[in-house]
């Protein structure tokens, strides 16, 4: 909060005895001096200003008061004075407050009752204004801040509630599957044994995965993700991720072909970034095609690549195309919620992306299918 005492613009004074000449020479000669304070023994008794001097002088001829008074008998006795531990609003609401020809005179600064300085009224209007504007301008800030946190707060809520549903499920999965399992060994049935792990394999796996993506994310709001780049074989990378999506779709009628360039395609990038978006939009176009292809389409770009994962699955509506890659929002559809999730995988993909100085598009026709599109450039060489 500003107070009077971080408002003075001068500390022009002069002894109350001086004679009207000597002070009307200062103001001549000092064209930029507005005012003056009349002090005695430090104490302010008057005020001097520019214009009502000039004023005195023309009424008079100039020549009595010229030559002979001293200069309080030019001055107003009366000024404002205000304490240096005024505030701001409190010295502007005081300054306004006086009779319309003194409105616009300077304003006396007092310390314990010693002179301390001049506040120029117009520069008062000014810091009043300027202080005005800036709380209004804090004021906009901080609630737009605060509907932004409690936008943040809800969906983080959501995301919370979400996750906790999708960890339950795998873990509740886990300890039935163990306690069937003991139970079966216990009966030596050896097959149903293997059966139940391999069902435990999957549930831990997908475990796995949810605290990955959170992990991942926790990783990236504090910076922390790191790039490790090398060179390697990108076509090879992307028919592994082939046969991986071949596996997810086994039990669907869904194809999944794999298109790369005639020769190896090898860069500089950080494989295992690559990997996990790409297997992410694999996954993801597997689970949401019921019938028909997903495309892994790899081709060079300049000196780097572009990946084109395609499928012919539900597709994505228009309106939700903003919200698919970002955290803790997934599609309202309901043919995507019916789809276990927890709606991180995109938010994860994108950012990856980024960090390896790639893009992640996508373009959807809804009911027809989609299109996500990873450029990958190939990182230089690290100087020695």
């Amino acid at each position: 909060m500003l107070l009077a005492g971080d408002l003075v613009t001068s500390q022009q004074s002069v002894p109350s005895a001086m004679l009207v000449r000597q002070l009307a020479d200062r103001f001549f000669e000092e064209p930029e001096l507005d005012a003056v304070a009349l002090l005695e023994d430090g104490r302010a008794c008057g005020l001097v200003t520019r214009p009502k001097l000039l004023l005195k002088l023309l009424r008079n001829f100039g020549y009595e008061l010229f030559a002979r008074r001293p200069v309080l008998r030019v001055a107003n006795p009366e000024p404002l004075r205000v304490e240096a531990a005024a505030p701001l609003a409190e010295v502007m609401e005081r300054a306004l407050c006086r009779p319309r020809a003194v409105v616009y005179d300077e304003v006396l600064v007092e310390d314990s009752g010693r002179f301390r300085g001049l506040i120029s009224v117009r520069d008062l209007a000014l810091q009043q204004s300027q202080a005005l504007a800036a709380s209004l301008a804090q004021r906009e800030v901080a609630s737009a801040r605060a509907a932004e946190l409690e936008r943040e707060g809800a969906m983080r809520a959501r995301f919370l509630a979400h996750v906790t549903h999708e960890l339950r499920s795998p873990v509740n999965a886990i300890i039935g599957l163990a306690e069937l399992a003991q139970r079966a060994g216990e009966r030596g049935q050896v097959e149903v044994v293997n059966e139940r792990l391999s069902l435990l394999h999957s549930s831990a796996a997908g475990l796995r995965g949810i605290v990955g993506n959170v992990l991942d994310l926790s990783k990236m709001d504090a910076g922390k993700m790191e790039l490790v780049p090398e060179r390697f074989d990108l076509s090879k990378l992307v028919a592994e991720l082939g046969e991986t999506a071949r596996v997810l779709a086994r039990k669907k009628p869904v194809e999944v072909e794999v298109e790369l360039p005639p020769e190896p395609l090898t860069l500089r990038s950080d494989p295992q970034k690559i990997r996990q978006i790409a297997l992410n939009l694999a996954g993801n176009a597997v689970k949401f095609t019921d019938r028909g292809r997903v495309v892994l389409a790899l081709a060079r770009d300049g000196e780097g690549a572009a990946l084109r994962v395609s499928d012919t699955g539900i597709g994505i509506r228009p309106e939700d195309l903003e919200r698919l890659f970002v955290p803790f929002r997934q599609c309202e559809d309901a043919q995507v919620r019916r789809h276990e999730g927890t709606g991180l995988g995109l938010a994860i993909a994108r950012n990856m992306a980024e960090l390896i100085g790639g893009r992640l598009t996508v373009e959807s026709s809804y009911g027809r299918g989609s299109t996500f599109t990873l450029t990958i450039p190939s990182l230089p060489e690290r100087s020695t």
